[in-house]
């Protein structure tokens, strides 16, 4: 049963996750085939999607260093409620 419901949804996902034939025509050659709608209209979309996409990288290398060596010497800090 287990596998049939796993089955399903990675079916349904994967419909989900491809573009339409239309939209697959109509977007530039990069993301063809991945997104539906509105393709990019200028090259500003691509420098604030790229700006965005560093930011988020930053913030992720920054959470997870601090996190796994937070720099605190109190054992009581909130910070290693989470480690435990």
């Amino acid at each position: 049963m287990k596998k049939l419901i796993t089955f399903l949804f990675l079916m349904v996902f994967q419909i989900a996750v491809f573009a339409c034939p239309v939209c697959e025509r109509n977007q530039p050659k990069v993301l063809r085939g991945i997104v539906h709608g509105v393709g990019p209209e200028s090259n500003w979309d691509y420098i604030s999607i790229w700006f965005t996409i560093i930011i988020a990288l930053i913030t992720l290398f920054y959470s997870l260093k601090w996190l796994i060596k937070p720099g605190e010497k109190n054992t009581d800090h909130i910070k290693y409620s989470i480690l435990k």
